[in-house]
């Protein structure tokens, strides 16, 4: 099966050649890649971290991303608040918020489908929304901002 994505401006050509087990055999971009897929033992709620932005390299010009190293997170410019981040890979299935909404401790504010589970991504402190750099439908991997709280 081939998907196409686009990640945080980025955009990534994946196809899935064979799950075995928990062994998926995919090539992004044309680098093939084996990954172990991990069940949980039971379903679980995730608590989002939240922590300042990694400084990271401008990579929207190299081409392909060494996903081995790679969370994907990129920023071109420095967004100020705090970020929430996506706990897990996933797809966004709706954002609950738009710019500049209020949100407290505790509101939903993105909702991230996993290993066919719906995970309500919840906002960890209360302030004003100042970005959202996902949009419903988008693949996100562990560590991309969701959106971002001032």
């Amino acid at each position: 099966m081939k998907y196409q994505y686009r990640v945080q401006g980025v955009d990534y050509e994946v196809d899935i050649k064979e799950i075995e087990g928990s062994i998926a055999r995919v090539s992004v971009n044309g680098a093939d890649f084996e990954v172990e897929l991990q069940t949980p033992v039971r379903p679980v709620k995730k608590t989002v971290v939240i922590a300042a932005p990694k400084p990271v390299e401008n990579h929207a010009n190299d081409g392909l991303v060494d996903m081995k190293r790679d969370t994907g997170a990129r920023q071109n410019a420095p967004i100020s608040g705090t970020p929430v981040l996506a706990p897990l890979p996933g797809t966004i299935t709706a954002v609950k918020v738009r710019m500049g909404q209020t949100v407290k401790r505790g509101d939903t504010v993105v909702v991230l489908e996993a290993m066919k589970m719906q995970n309500n991504i919840e906002a960890e402190a209360d302030g004003v929304i100042t970005s959202i750099p996902v949009a419903e439908g988008e693949a996100v991997m562990e560590g991309n901002v969701l959106v971002t709280i001032g």
